[in-house]
């Protein structure tokens, strides 16, 4: 059975950084592509970063874009989003997200590619 567990979140201060992780199991890890949602009261979940089963290659939502790194180990089964200059509209759950990833496809941002997700991690940036 696929277990993703997030953990990192909590009260950032508007400025600050945040690293989030998500460890999986129940998966050969370097098989799967991996990514970060997130979704804030009110809002529909969007896709905020991916990164491809090697970690060759990652993608990013364009508002996010210098804001963000995603990174992986895949000898330790996780997945890291660093988030730099945080504000509170970043405020949200914080999903984390695999799904199957063919060798030398393109990497994929829509949720519904997604075959796992983990329960999310609450980030909450105070002003």
């Amino acid at each position: 059975q696929v277990h993703l567990v997030e953990s990192g979140g909590g009260l950032v201060q508007a400025g600050g950084s945040l690293r989030l992780s998500c460890a999986a199991s129940g998966l050969t890890f370097s098989n799967y592509a991996m990514g970060w949602f997130r979704q804030a009261p009110g809002k529909e979940r969007e896709f905020v970063a991916g990164i491809s089963r090697s970690g060759s290659m990652t993608r990013y939502a364009g508002s996010l874009q210098g804001r963000l790194t995603i990174s992986r180990d895949n000898a330790k089964n996780t997945v890291y989003l660093h988030m730099n200059s945080a504000n509170p509209e970043d405020t949200a759950v914080y999903y984390c997200a695999a799904y199957l990833q063919a060798l030398f496809s393109s990497l994929r941002d829509d949720e519904g590619r997604y075959d796992y997700w983990g329960q999310g991690t609450q980030v909450t940036v105070s002003s």
